[in-house]
């Protein structure tokens, strides 16, 4: 196939590229800078001038591809609710090119939107339409591309993890080195779901060959590592305090990063599994924390 993939150059994206490449697809990669599509040439893909800003582009490379796996985000969480309806027009953009023909478009989303109750794992057949994440905004884009004939597919994002990046965590160390002391909310026994990049790279490839329409896949290796946990090696690395803040007091140390802080947000990955026989292989969360160069 020749793959249109948006966020080419990006953490998740540079590697889902090889994966694509190894397999014996093409690549289109989005990128808006000269070292971008330095980087893509260099890794034996094309590269297509564009941004999420640019809907034309967008639909640019979705038209001369076989199918498009967007996972490109702007990830500044300050401005997050803008942010996901950037990602909603971006989507709708690409369906554009897509609407009338079987060509599959794979969009991304989060794991906590299959939550369906409190504390209970997030399940790939569960979708809230009214849920209170803005990430929502995603998946109702696919769902609104879908109704026009567009084959949708969703891969939902845990913590992705290597020992340089490890999604929310990253930022969660800045603020533990800034304030002195890694901090978890009451008991810190509430859990992120994690894979690593490489497996998460290799779902996205299988999505996208299966090009199951309406399938929701569940990018997730560990059900759930408690954040206490978490917390405790990085201390170990960062050679500072772990302590435990009450939620009154998580928003003055956390800021922008508080309300993911205090969520229980287990995952369960049997459905994807059993779709596309994915089996992640990769170390886990801790480990890689353990690698890291603190």
């Amino acid at each position: 196939m020749r793959i249109f993939v948006t966020g080419a150059t990006g953490f998740i994206g540079s590697a889902i590229v090889p994966e694509l490449i190894n397999a014996g697809h093409q690549v289109i990669g989005l990128t808006r800078s000269d070292a971008g599509a330095q980087s893509l040439e260099a890794a034996g893909a094309e590269a297509h001038r564009g941004t999420l800003e640019d809907p034309a582009s967008l639909r640019g490379g979705a038209a001369k591809s076989d199918g498009v796996i967007h996972c490109a985000f702007d990830h500044d969480f300050s401005r997050f609710v803008e942010n996901c309806e950037k990602d909603r027009r971006a989507i709708e953009a690409l369906g554009d090119a897509l609407t009338g023909s079987d060509r599959p478009l794979v969009i991304t989303s989060g794991t906590g939107m299959g939550n369906a109750a409190p504390g209970q794992p997030a399940t790939e057949d569960h979708f809230n339409p009214d849920h209170p994440n803005p990430r929502k905004a995603s998946e109702l884009a696919g769902v609104s591309v879908a109704g026009r004939g567009v084959n949708v597919s969703v891969v939902r994002l845990p913590q992705v993890h290597d020992p340089v990046k490890q999604g929310l965590i990253t930022p969660y160390v800045q603020i533990a080195r800034e304030k002195g002391s890694v901090a978890y909310v009451g008991d810190g026994l509430n859990r992120f779901p994690a894979a690593h990049v490489l497996d998460v790279a290799r779902l996205y490839r299988l999505a996208i060959e299966k090009h199951e329409a309406g399938s929701r896949y569940h990018a997730v290796a560990e059900e759930g590592v408690s954040v206490r946990d978490i917390a405790e090696v990085i201390g170990r690395g960062l050679k500072l305090p772990v302590v435990s803040l009450s939620p009154e007091e998580a928003p003055a140390h956390f800021g922008w990063l508080a309300p993911f802080m205090g969520f229980d947000m287990p995952a369960s990955n049997a459905q994807t599994r059993q779709r596309l026989g994915w089996l992640p292989t990769g170390p886990s969360l801790i480990a890689d924390l353990e690698q890291v160069r603190y």
